[in-house]
């Protein structure tokens, strides 16, 4: 019904003062009621804002307040309450209100870094396939991924940005180093070279992703072409669509690796009609993992899309496919100045010599470690200087 302000004096009648629009909604809480409704009051009150508009914002708060079930933690957010004011809400029950609610989860979710430079060593068939060859214990991989990571603390020295991809099967005690180190952490759920997609372990992501880490965030493949065939492209798209329901019920980031290459032309318009198809479906990662694009014009439209469907998204890394040092730096040169491109993820260009060499026994810890230190510092720096190039 909304409310009244009497700025003065109290009137002989309660239609004489000025009246904050109100919003019918379901009380499903009314735990922190009155602290939300007098948070949106005081934050126009010390803006100087019309009394009129600081009761409505007070109202629209309570209205919030009241209709989810925790108290401070699901407190609207200023942008979130903005959206709602401009657009309104088709529920009653507002926390049941998919657009509301992932803006309400990007403006509160932990803060990050603006770029990402992550080594990704995530990878389990290739580097068993090595380990075979090379006729060692495949135990083996991870004590190799854990000097994977000793070379990104050789190149971040603690600075943020810096972070790794890191899988359950051989990096769990590398995950350990990680955190020692700051690093961002992604951890893949898909079951590797799997198409249609399909979980590694179990098909119930929830069960699993509950024993993660908060400040984990989820990585997922798959190998998604718009051309694909219909009923192949539903059934991919709806393992998606399950697993970022778990991740927002859970308050997990997630990451979704989009390669369509492999399986089809990679032409300008391939990406951005891949994630139409997806956001149409409510997906909303909080980063995508993009292959390198035929030029920067596919980039501008990749970028338009995200931003049409998800203003909030945190941005795009590059994954190298194994692709030589020369071919990144073209790669790089053509998504810089791209917004909505914020760094890369990149495994084997630079692991790869050093995996199968020390696997073999031909190359110690340390050289190993400095080897991938040295290719990893060498992207982080073509990176830069193509950021630079086209800033100038």
């Amino acid at each position: 019904m909304g409310c009244v302000v009497y700025p003065n004096e109290i009137p002989d009648s309660l239609d004489k003062g000025l009246v904050g629009k109100g919003f019918p909604i379901e009380v499903y809480n009314v735990l922190g009621a009155g602290d939300a409704f007098m948070s949106g009051f005081l934050r126009g009150w010390l803006k100087g804002e019309p009394f009129e508009t600081c009761a409505t914002w007070a109202n629209a708060c309570g209205a919030f307040a009241v209709s989810r079930l925790l108290c401070s933690p699901e407190y609207v957010t200023f942008e979130e309450l903005q959206y709602f004011l401009r657009h309104g809400s088709t529920h009653k029950a507002l926390r049941k209100d998919e657009a509301i609610n992932h803006i309400h989860w990007a403006t509160t979710r932990r803060p990050q870094s603006s770029q990402l430079f992550a080594l990704a060593i995530d990878h389990r068939m290739q580097l068993e396939d090595m380990a075979d060859k090379a006729g060692v214990p495949r135990e083996s991989i991870s004590e190799f991924k854990r000097l994977a990571i000793a070379a990104i603390g050789k190149v971040s020295g603690g600075k943020p940005g810096f972070g790794t991809l890191l899988d359950d099967t051989y990096g769990r005690e590398a995950m350990f180093d990680a955190a020692k180190l700051g690093l961002w952490v992604g951890r893949p759920l898909e079951k590797p070279g799997s198409r249609p997609l399909q979980f590694e372990f179990t098909q119930d992501a929830g069960a699993r992703l509950v024993e993660w880490p908060v400040t984990h965030t989820i990585k997922c493949l798959a190998f998604y072409h718009p051309d694909d065939p219909a009923e192949l492209k539903t059934e991919q798209a709806q393992k998606l669509r399950t697993l970022y329901e778990a991740a927002r019920k859970l308050g997990r980031e997630l990451l979704i690796e989009i390669i369509a290459g492999k399986h089809g032309e990679l032409a300008g318009d391939t990406i951005p009609r891949a994630l139409e198809e997806l956001y149409a479906l409510g997906i909303k990662p909080d980063w995508w993992k993009l292959e390198p694009q035929v030029s920067s014009a596919a980039w501008t439209k990749i970028g338009q899309t995200i931003a049409k469907h998800d203003p909030w998204c945190r941005g795009i890394v590059l994954l190298g496919l194994e692709a030589p040092e020369k071919e990144l730096e073209k790669a790089f040169a053509a998504a810089a100045g791209q917004q909505a491109v914020k760094g890369f993820a990149i495994g084997r260009t630079i692991f790869n010599d050093a995996a199968v060499a020390w696997l073999a026994g031909k190359m110690s810890s340390s050289a190993a470690t400095d080897d991938m230190a040295q290719r990893f510092a060498s992207l982080v720096k073509i990176w830069n200087k193509a950021q630079e190039k086209r800033a100038a």
